[in-house]
């Protein structure tokens, strides 16, 4: 596996090494000795897998009780994964990074504890699998808006039209008002 620390240091893009022949290919998704030695000391206690369609965006989801590390992936399909670096302490606060993540690269993104994430699917239609760090609390999830101007995300958008968006991510909040001290 190779890691890549990107613009913000904390988010690693993984590659794995594929091994494959005309039967197919081989290759290893994770490795816990190696993830802790690239991404830190975290133990992962679900995984998730979902389906899109194209043009749906998912997030930017966070969490503030129990943040969740996220090691994403997607085994159908594309998807332009993105982090918002929402950690007060931290240099590169309010800052993201994105990559395409495809089930024809089969490279996986961590995002730690701490970052708004999202995905919004390029392909088709796409299947996007992750691990998580902490359970999913339902009453500790909010929205960051994807198209805040402060972020200014560059989404590569299907035909510039508008994102598919669920009711909650449609009425994600701008980073303004995650700065706000109640949520700090």
């Amino acid at each position: 596996m190779q890691y890549e620390k990107l613009a913000i240091p904390d988010v690693v893009l993984l590659t794995p090494k594929v091994f494959g022949d005309e039967r197919g290919f081989f290759m290893e998704t994770f490795r816990q000795s190696e993830f802790e030695e690239h991404c830190g000391n975290y133990q992962f206690v679900q995984d998730n897998h979902s389906k899109s369609k194209q043009g749906i965006l998912r997030g930017l989801h966070y969490q503030l009780e129990k943040p969740q590390g996220k090691l994403v992936r997607v085994t159908q399909g594309e998807v332009y994964d993105v982090a918002v670096d929402l950690r007060k302490s931290s240099s590169t606060f309010g800052q993201w990074v994105g990559v395409y993540l495809s089930a024809e690269n089969k490279q996986m993104l961590w995002v730690p504890p701490g970052f708004a994430h999202a995905f919004y699917v390029t392909s088709k239609e796409a299947e996007f699998q992750y691990k998580c760090t902490d359970y999913y609390n339902p009453g500790d999830e909010y929205s960051l808006l994807w198209s805040d101007p402060t972020l200014n995300i560059d989404w590569p958008l299907v035909q510039h039209q508008a994102p598919y968006l669920s009711a909650k991510d449609d009425q994600g909040q701008a980073l303004e008002w995650v700065k706000a001290p109640k949520f700090l």
